[in-house]
């Protein structure tokens, strides 16, 4: 699997998990209407979930991970 293709995948699945826990429990504790707790997920899980990105090295392409929890990139 190409770089670029294992970066999209991760974003994708970070994203995923994070966006139904944030669905889950503000749907267990908040009664709002579907649509505004499907979008507040959204938002919650789009600003937690870590962010992966290919990028062109020397030694041929990485993939690197960024995520406000940690300092820097590091590399997957």
């Amino acid at each position: 699997m190409r770089p670029k293709h294992k970066a999209l995948l991760f974003n994708f699945i970070a994203f995923v998990v994070l966006f139904l826990i944030a669905r889950l429990v503000l749907g267990y504790y908040l009664p709002i209407n579907p649509i505004f707790l499907a979008v507040t997920s959204a938002i919650i899980a789009n600003v937690l979930a870590p962010k992966f990105g290919a990028i062109q090295t020397d030694d041929g392409e990485k993939v690197l991970m960024k995520w406000i929890f940690i300092k820097g990139m590091r590399e997957i």
